[in-house]
């Protein structure tokens, strides 16, 4: 592929990553063409390398968040390490890092040193919970801010909490982070200005936990944990099927109130029931609106429940598996798989969710650790002499 063709092509991306945040972010970045430089540990690299093998011996979370990257080893407690990043960094546009709290400062990487060292560079600091404030020098874990930002507390059933399925701070602070990134990147080129650009994990999660917030302050109590039913909409949820399937519905607005009623129900007189003419007396009276609805589910099966509700314009769907989810029609229909070289094998990669008409994503390699160290040292001038030594005294 012509990498020419790529949206950011020719913008350059150096990243001391780990984990899932800021990597997502910088393969964002990749997948439109920039060049990222991922500066791993020498030897065993980005920890997330190891969260598990199950994707061809190598980790699911790496495979999925790290394709289309070099790989650089460096150990930035030797000084000859710190100067080979910042030679880099003088010819970089980004840089991209997630450290423990302080360690960029520790190692002259924090705002201010880098803004004095390479005035042209867009800093981006992925934090837990920022820079400044009381909680500054916390580590913060996904899991952890869920709990802080009161996620785990709305996520579950009455009877007990959950975590979500995914790492939600996590991708959420790494979305802001490539927002973040290039509104940097378009003032520089606009306005000649350069804007270091912040995000925590906290501050991500608490952004998408906006309803909620107002809902609480506003409404005197919190929106209950109710599974898969919706804590302000009825109905809106899953029941289970004659067959013993779950199908998920949603009622949206009145007209879809009374075609339910009329046409799925069999019951139009529902249709004015003091009890459910309204959103708001549906959520008063769900476990009543629930059982008229159970009644009606126990007496088909999914296949034909979800034949009949969308006949009559009801948004509706089974409850898939993630196997079923990988064998999804649309995904199959729509042309989303690619194949992606990991170290020894390839695997199936979703296109990324943004299509821009004529200008395919990169979707290149995920590299081995230091696989590009060589390579990357050498056009910075080292000869293979320099390399050999670099790495027998463990700086590379």
């Amino acid at each position: 592929m012509d990498v020419q063709r790529h949206p950011l092509s020719g913008v350059t991306v150096v990243s001391l990553e780990q984990a899932v945040a800021a990597p997502y972010a910088t393969r964002q970045l990749a997948d439109l063409g920039a060049r990222v430089i991922k500066v791993e540990r020498p030897g065993e690299g980005d920890f997330a390398r190891r969260y598990d093998t199950t994707v061809h011996g190598h980790s699911s979370y790496f495979v999925w968040l790290n394709r289309s990257k070099e790989s650089l080893t460096l150990n930035l407690k030797d000084p000859r390490g710190r100067e080979i990043l910042h030679r880099l960094l003088a010819g970089a546009d980004v840089f991209v890092q997630n450290l423990a709290p302080g360690a960029a400062g520790r190692l002259g990487l924090g705002t201010d040193d880098l803004a004095r060292r390479h005035p042209r560079l867009i800093p981006c600091t992925v934090s837990g919970y920022g820079t400044s404030g009381p909680w500054a020098d916390r580590k913060a874990y996904d899991l952890l801010v869920q709990c802080q930002a009161g996620l785990v507390s709305l996520t579950g059933t009455p009877e007990g909490t959950a975590r979500t399925g995914v790492s939600v701070a996590d991708i959420a602070a790494g979305m802001y982070a490539y927002s973040g990134v290039l509104t940097a990147l378009y003032t520089r080129a606009t306005a000649g200005t350069v804007h270091p650009v912040e995000v925590s994990l906290f501050e991500a999660l608490a952004e998408w936990m906006g309803q909620p917030a107002y809902y609480t302050r506003y409404g005197g109590s919190q929106p209950p944990r109710l599974g898969t039913r919706h804590a302000t909409i009825a109905p809106y949820g899953t029941y289970r099927t004659a067959d013993g399937r779950e199908v998920l519905f949603s009622i949206q607005n009145e007209r879809e109130w009374t075609a339910l009623c009329t046409e799925f129900l069999g019951r139009p007189e529902l249709t004015d029931d003091p009890r459910f003419a309204t959103g708001s007396a549906r959520v008063a009276h769900r476990e009543e609106l629930d059982a008229v609805i159970a009644e009606r589910f126990a007496r088909s099966d999914a296949d034909e429940l979800l034949e009949d509700l969308e006949a009559v314009g009801i948004a509706c769907a089974g409850v898939n598996d993630v196997a079923a989810f990988l064998g999804h029609p649309v995904l199959a229909a729509r042309d989303r798989w690619r194949e992606v070289a990991v170290p020894g094998a390839t695997v199936e990669a979703l296109l990324p969710p943004a299509d821009l008409a004529g200008l395919p994503p990169r979707m290149d390699p995920v590299p081995a650790v230091g696989e590009h160290t060589e390579s990357i040292l050498g056009d910075l001038g080292h000869s293979p002499a320099d390399i050999a030594a670099l790495r027998a005294d463990a700086v590379v």
